[in-house]
């Protein structure tokens, strides 16, 4: 991991997993940054964050898909800085901001799948979760 990225608390962590996702399709919706906004005002993991902290996190997220490895670095760094039993939340956070939008690209799937192996996630309990998602981003 290169020495010039800032090391990631947990919030961090979990910010800069909706916001990998949301990158993901090369496309950032208006929807999928109101919802990372609405996660980090309402959940109780947030509350002590400092929010001026994203503009940090967004800057590490984009100079990371710029790299060959970056995505292997993010992992890295959301490892280290999350403690295990958070990472069921990482991954659900990632599924609504994926879910966000109304459309799951490949890229955004294609990361989803990526989140759970690298973070361990049974493949019940990632189902539960992403129909979870999608139960709460349906539309009439």
């Amino acid at each position: 991991m290169p020495h010039s990225l800032p090391a990631f608390t947990a919030q961090d962590a979990l910010i800069a997993i909706m916001m990998m996702v949301s990158v993901s399709d090369e496309t950032v919706r208006t929807s999928e940054l109101i919802a990372i906004e609405r996660q980090v005002n309402h959940l109780p993991v947030f509350a002590r964050y400092d929010v001026e902290q994203i503009q940090s996190v967004a800057q590490t997220i984009y100079r990371l898909v710029q790299e060959e490895d970056g995505l292997d670095t993010l992992f890295a760094m959301v490892r280290d800085a999350l403690p295990e039993r958070l990472w069921e939340t990482a991954y659900a956070l990632a599924c609504d901001v994926a879910a966000a939008s109304g459309v799951l690209d490949q890229a955004e799937l294609r990361l989803l799948e990526e989140i759970r192996e690298e973070l361990n996630i049974d493949r019940l309990h990632a189902a539960a979760i992403e129909r979870g998602a999608r139960a709460r981003h349906l539309t009439l």
